[in-house]
């Protein structure tokens, strides 16, 4: 009786046993579906198609629209109008909420309005050659009841002489210095520049400084169709008739330096120019349809250049086409770009709308605003509307959403070549000092940075964590193996953060002085070991009795303590007879490599001390394991114990070597801590190990913190974590397939 209820519990356990075994590897597996899933949906948003939608159309609402706008929340959009008045209406109701005259442009014939980056800032042209400068506010505040309350207001600048001609076209700017420039295209053909420069003293409030420049000589009778000057008066860009594009450096105001601009092969005329958030990218649109975007690059040799390239000199930069976008099927009209990033709507004549992104040369969405020519369009300073006004004065208003104009697969994966820098290239920089940076989010030099920190840190483990397991299961005493391999498993148990902590600020300053020696360290361990054994062989048998068979390895632990001193003195002497000065130094003028403090050595050895224990334990218990029949076989045929570990327990334990392996190199890969604060965490692709990267999990640790929620940038290092997932998955499956058929072909012998 009681044997059959000691069977009853003892089913009961099993059972209990069985059931939360099997219920907590279900919930593991499904908690990994799980985190798989939520990854995905977090990255989903990024490669969501961009939509517009027709949000309202209100007709009639003017004679002649020369100019439009609209505020940051869509709720009131304004038009500028040949009557010199500025008409505010609500977006909602189509009603004219208030009309404000235009004083100092009373009186006078509108000939052009051209509005700035952005819709807040116009330049009005008069027939008799004046500029009026014109900024339009929409204020937000709340009101007691919570309601926003918008406030609309004109703010015009004084009137400006600049010709005694009808002003086709001009750009009045004011930067942060207290300067003033005004740019203008008459129609008479002439480039004119006015320059007022503010000088400040300590004792009064300064004078102001006019510069007045023709530049219309420097066309050689080229008829100028579109002008832009920038924000800080730096540079000034002319478009003309026959598709040259002209610059002038103003820094220097009383005297406009004309620059280099790279020729091109289209040399239909320019209708449209424009600059990009940053205003160090130029937008020129052409009347061939053609949209592209240039900016200036160093280190380029154009001899098509046209003639405009005077003062121009070897290595000097110059403007040059970058990017080229999928054209128009008419004139390009207007271009209008975004305060927000680098995207940008160009317009051509028949009433296309196309928004575009550089530098991913992408086309993101496309309408129109019934097929009719286009008087005016403003981008809305959120990026999430668009208001246009057509030839009949009906206006349309959409709703947009682009969430992730910056991701494509070509900015992830392949070469881009961002604003300033000479050539496309791999680059990640998701941050920057200003509102006007551009991100740069390409996952290759992440790729490249948990490659490389994976491969030097199996460089160091595997040779050490094999040769260690063959040591300890084949030739060392079972009871120094009772104390030794415990104390390796242990090693396992070491918080990643206390390695990482010692490699960054114990080990690498270390190491820095060490640098030419720790290449021999390897050789000298080597020669003492063997020199070692030469002595152990010559010492008496009644001495090499008194170590019990599989201990002899313990009199190596003495010659190496004593080699500590001769490692130092080495490392002096080759500074001294080689290297002659610091190692850095050397090493730079030598082999023009540059050595960090934080680099992929110190990686190396740091990471190798985590996976070290890994890769020990499976192999040295995949070695153990292997039948001692066969070893016995092997010892009885004559062959000696390394044969016998070379040609029986190597391949015998194949699988589970590979095994350890493959499992170390998955804790290499997914390693954050020790990668993040061994290494200067810098993106970039250079395979010398004295220099530092930036791996996948590393950058979701720094980047993560910092980057908005439901961002571009949060998205994206959700990609990086979702590929991090499929690497490691795809690693081990393949690992696994790889053992099984190892172990198969085994069993076949």
């Amino acid at each position: 009786m009681r044997t059959k209820t000691r069977l009853t519990r003892r089913d009961l356990v099993d059972k209990t046993a069985t059931a939360v075994i099997t219920f907590g590897g279900v919930a593991v597996i499904l908690s990994i579906i799980a985190i798989m899933f939520f990854i995905v949906y977090e990255v989903y948003p990024l490669w969501r198609a961009p939509k517009a939608a027709l949000a309202r159309k209100i007709d009639a609402i003017s004679t002649k629209v020369l100019a439009a706008g609209v505020e940051e929340y869509r709720e009131v959009a304004y038009v500028v109008t040949s009557k010199a008045s500025v008409d505010f209406l609500s977006l909602k109701s189509g009603n004219v909420l208030k009309s404000s005259t235009l004083e100092k442009a009373a009186g006078k014939e509108i000939v052009s309005v051209t509005s700035l980056q952005g819709n807040d800032q116009y330049s009005i042209g008069t027939a008799d050659g004046y500029v009026v400068p014109v900024k339009i506010v929409v204020a937000s505040s709340f009101d007691a009841g919570g309601r926003r309350v918008l406030e609309p207001t004109v703010t015009e600048g004084e009137p400006e002489f600049i010709a005694g001609a009808p002003v086709k076209q001009a750009v009045a700017v004011d930067s942060e210095e207290d300067s003033k420039a005004i740019a203008a295209i008459t129609t008479k053909a002439e480039v004119l520049l006015n320059i007022h420069k503010q000088k400040r003293s300590l004792l009064d409030e300064g004078t102001t400084e006019t510069f007045k420049h023709d530049l219309t000589a420097a066309l050689k009778g080229d008829i100028p169709t579109a002008i832009v000057i920038d924000q800080r008066i730096e540079n000034v860009y002319v478009g003309t008739q026959n598709g040259l594009l002209y610059h002038w450096d103003i820094r220097d105001a009383a005297a406009p330096v004309p620059m280099r601009v790279a020729s091109v092969k289209d040399t239909s005329a320019i209708t449209a120019l424009g600059l990009l958030v940053g205003e160090r990218s130029l937008i020129v649109g052409r009347n061939s349809g053609s949209v592209s975007v240039w900016f200036q690059v160093s280190g380029l040799d154009h001899p098509g250049s046209h003639p405009n390239e005077a003062g121009g000199q070897g290595g000097q930069k110059q403007l040059t086409q970058i990017h080229v976008f999928e054209p128009h099927t008419a004139a390009v009209a207007m271009l209008v770009p975004t305060k927000r990033n680098r995207s940008f709507l160009s317009v051509d004549t028949g009433g296309n709308i196309i928004l575009r992104h550089s530098p991913t040369t992408k086309t993101l969405l496309r309408f129109n605003a019934g097929n009719v020519p286009l008087s005016a369009i403003a981008y809305a300073s959120r990026g999430d509307g668009v208001v246009a006004v057509n030839g009949k004065a009906a206006m349309y208003a959409w709703d947009i959403d682009v969430s992730h104009p910056e991701v494509t697969i070509k900015a992830l994966f392949g070469k881009v070549w961002y604003e300033g820098y000479d050539h496309p290239e791999y680059s990640w920089q998701s941050s920057g000092s200003g509102d006007d940076f551009e991100p740069k989010l390409s996952l290759v030099p992440l790729i490249f940075g948990t490659l490389k920190g994976t491969l030097y840190a199996m460089l160091f483990a595997v040779p050490i964590a094999i040769g260690g397991a063959i040591c300890v299961s084949q030739f060392m005493h079972h009871s120094l193996r009772a104390v030794i391999k415990p104390v390796i498993e242990i090693m396992a148990a070491m918080p990643s953060v206390v390695i990482g902590f010692v490699a960054g600020l114990w080990m690498a300053p270390l190491v820095e002085t060490l640098v030419p020696t720790i290449f021999l360290l390897p050789l000298q361990v080597i020669v003492m070991a063997l020199l070692t054994l030469v002595v152990w062989r010559f010492m008496p048998r009644s001495y090499r009795a008194r170590f019990r068979r599989g201990t002899e390895f313990l009199i190596l632990l003495p010659v190496f303590i004593l080699g500590l001193p001769v490692f130092l003195w080495l490392n002096q002497a080759v500074q001294g007879l080689f290297v002659q000065v610091d190692f850095r130094l050397w090493l730079h003028s030598a082999l023009g490599l540059t050595y960090d403090q934080r680099n992929s050595l110190i990686v190396g050895y740091a990471m190798s001390f985590a996976v070290i224990p890994i890769i020990f334990t499976i192999a040295e218990d995949a070695m153990s394991n292997v039948p001692s029949n066969l070893v016995s076989a092997s010892l009885a045929l004559g062959a000696n114990r390394w044969q016998t570990v070379v040609k029986v327990v190597l391949p015998a334990a194949a699988a589970g070597i590979f095994s350890a392996v493959m499992i170390g190199l998955s804790r290499a890969v997914g390693e954050t801590m020790i990668v993040l604060m061994a290494t200067g965490n810098t993106p970039i692709m250079d395979w010398s190990i004295f220099n530092g990267f930036r791996a996948m999990s590393a950058n979701l640790a720094v980047e993560m913190p910092e980057a908005p929620q439901g961002g571009t940038l949060y998205r994206t290092l959700f990609l990086s974590a979702l590929l991090l997932f499929f690497f490691t998955f795809a690693l081990n499956t393949a690992a696994e397939i790889i053992r099984i058929r190892i172990k198969r072909k085994l069993r076949q012998l």
